[in-house]
């Protein structure tokens, strides 16, 4: 059973290819050729959380598990497997496992909805996850101009100097409507609870990626932002009626019927073309079926350039004809 660090998922897994990767995944879903399960919550006494996710897409299926703990860390694992015998593949270390293919997934709707000439992000949020998403959007448009608010001055500072470095006319703004105004793309990361732009700041032409919540009572947008909006997107509407706060707390039943998933529009891209002229808000909860797809890359990178390491755990090879039941 092969293991891959961290190290070796951010050597292997560029941005440009985990977003045509996640291009074609979300065709095969379209065409019910690939599945994703919902995440699931074990919540402790201690406050303590175990979070899992699971897909399946071509050769492989696999599951996500991470831990957490408001005081403390959280770790992430993926787990691998072979579609066709079930034996255990490889085991992730997947904290950038998630950060690209959650940029990747934001990347691909902004290739989809964004206007083709958005040079202008803004990133509300300056923390781990906002960096993949600016990396993505530089993948997709043709990005030269980056303006960042974050709580921490700090922070922001910090990531306006990087971009700088990297060539970006960079902005570390002293309020979220300053860092909106002007530009094409917003990225909503952060840990907010409450709505951290005003619906008046954002413009029409805007594509929104609003990535930082999943859990219904916490929302980064306001509800007067999500019923402006011509375009409402899901990575996945069964899974963002669960977690999506930026919905959930905005829209009634009626409400949802305007929310389309992401695998209709890499499907038949043409029906939504017309939408770049409005608002468009994307909201990604991520999802297992990203973390297969990237995985099952990564893992055949890996085998092909001898990297990784073996772990020291004996997996007996498949039988044709298992002791256990399928049932156990």
């Amino acid at each position: 059973m092969l293991f891959l660090s961290e190290t070796d998922v951010r050597n292997l897994l560029p941005m440009v290819r985990a977003i045509d990767l996640l291009r074609e995944g979300f065709d095969a879903y379209a065409s019910d050729r690939a599945q994703n399960q919902p995440r699931r919550r074990l919540i402790l006494p201690s406050g303590a959380s175990l979070h899992s996710m699971a897909g399946a897409y071509g050769s492989y299926f696999g599951t996500k598990i991470y831990s957490n703990h408001p005081k403390h860390e959280t770790w992430f694992l993926f787990v691998l497997y072979d579609a066709e015998t079930a034996r255990p593949l490889s085991l992730f270390e997947a904290n950038n496992l998630g950060r690209i293919r959650t940029g990747a997934a934001s990347g691909l709707a902004a290739d989809l909805l964004a206007p083709a000439q958005a040079d202008t992000v803004a990133l509300i949020g300056s923390g781990f996850q906002a960096r993949g998403q600016l990396d993505a959007m530089r993948v997709v448009r043709p990005v030269r101009k980056v303006r960042i608010w974050s709580r921490s001055a700090e922070s922001r500072e910090q990531l306006a100097a990087e971009c700088a470095a990297a060539g970006l006319e960079a902005y570390a703004a002293p309020s979220a409507a300053d860092a909106v105004a002007g530009a094409q793309i917003v990225v909503t990361a952060t840990f907010a609870k409450d709505p951290v732009v005003e619906s008046e700041a954002i413009k029409a032409g805007t594509f929104i990626a609003a990535i930082g919540s999943n859990h219904q009572q916490r929302r980064e947008l306001p509800a007067e932002l999500i019923h402006r909006a011509g375009l409402l997107v899901a990575d996945s509407i069964e899974q963002a009626r669960i977690e999506a706060g930026d919905f959930l707390l905005a829209l009634d039943g009626d409400g949802w019927r305007r929310v389309v998933e992401l695998r209709s529009v890499v499907s038949t891209p043409d029906r939504y073309a017309h939408c770049v002229d409005g608002i468009t808000v994307f909201k990604s909860v991520g999802l297992g079926l990203e973390d297969v797809i990237a995985a099952g890359f990564v893992y055949e990178e890996a085998k092909r350039l001898g990297m990784g390491s073996e772990l020291p755990i004996l997996i007996p090879e498949p039988k044709s004809e298992s002791r256990y039941p399928a049932t156990h």
